[in-house]
């Protein structure tokens, strides 16, 4: 019994070990959204850089815009993030023509997260994304 709870308590701590990513619903003017992301770091290190994709969805399922970019970390202006802190990063997508509707929905994963020391850490696992309420 003893063994069983010592598991549950490892997996409750690992699970709020991640980079926690709340996408808030993307705001629509003309033929141009803004999805604004905010990030805390729940790692036990500094993330380096953290590189997202951000896909605009319609009512009808379709994908209406697209737009790729380090999010953390890569530049002066996108510095590291270290533990226990937060930032934010707004996902500018322009549509080659105007949005027909701004009932759009926001899908973002990461494709590479990098940890102090340039130890990669796994997207899948190490980053947890909900929608705002």
């Amino acid at each position: 019994m003893r063994i069983f709870f010592s598991f549950v308590l490892i997996c409750v701590t690992t699970a709020q070990a991640q980079l926690i990513v709340t996408v808030a619903p993307p705001k629509v003017t003309d033929q141009k959204a803004v999805v604004e992301l905010k990030m805390k770091n729940g790692l036990a290190e500094k993330i380096e850089s953290a590189r997202a994709i951000c896909f605009l969805i319609d009512d009808q399922g379709k994908m209406v815009g697209e737009s790729s970019k380090w999010v953390i970390g890569g530049s002066k202006n996108r510095p590291d993030l270290e533990p226990k802190k937060e930032t934010s990063f707004n996902f500018v997508i322009t549509g080659s023509q105007p949005f027909t509707t701004t009932n759009l929905t926001a899908k973002v994963s990461f494709s590479r997260v990098v940890l102090a020391g340039e130890k990669v850490a796994d997207p899948k696992t190490d980053v947890q994304i909900q929608n705002a309420k």
